[in-house]
């Protein structure tokens, strides 16, 4: 009867192991990232372009123009990005080696690379009411400004110093001796 309850008892919580995706899923869902954000690309950039051809054409600008171009130029980089830190490895039997990134990894690369689509995306699609919307592709170097503070710049200059530990006398006799009698040698 003991071991009837002992099975059955509550067990205490222990540190639950976060489980870590397979390679096969990583591959299938890199594939269907890349697919959706090429799609939200091509669609705000279809949309831009037929609403300022149908109803802007008259009073279409350089400006306008030149900055489709580059907001379709930010998507080009983006998707190329994207199915390049992506690209899985095979073994010479087709095996998978590697999936690639994972793109859906929180605070990763791939995060970042969605969101530079999102907002350019966001942005060609404002756009179509009003030029002034251009200027929301301002925060993205704001937003590399404040990364790399934030991560790298930051952390560099406001790093303390190393901490020294005090030794009692007794600890610093006993150093001082280790090394005598290691130099001695």
């Amino acid at each position: 009867m003991s071991t009837f309850l002992t099975i059955f008892k509550k067990r205490p919580n222990r540190k639950v192991k976060v489980p870590t995706k397979g390679a096969k899923q990583i591959l299938t869902e890199n594939a269907a990232t890349v697919s959706f954000y090429r799609n939200m690309a091509l669609g705000a950039g279809a949309a831009y372009n037929l609403a300022t051809l149908a109803f802007y054409y008259d009073s279409m600008t350089t400006l306008g123009i030149v900055m489709n171009a580059f907001v379709i130029g930010i998507y080009t980089l983006c998707y190329q990005t994207m199915l390049y830190i992506s690209r899985p490895t095979y073994y010479e039997n087709s095996q998978l080696m590697d999936p690639g990134v994972d793109l859906n990894m929180e605070g990763g690369m791939g995060e970042h690379v969605k969101d530079v689509i999102i907002l350019s995306s966001v942005t060609h699609l404002l756009a179509i009411f009003s030029n002034y919307f251009w200027l929301l592709l301002l925060l993205m170097p704001l937003r590399a400004v404040w990364l790399l503070w934030t991560n790298i710049l930051g952390p560099w200059f406001f790093q303390s110093e190393p901490v020294e530990y005090e030794l009692d006398e007794k600890k610093k006799r006993k150093m001082e001796r280790k090394m005598n009698k290691h130099n001695y040698q």
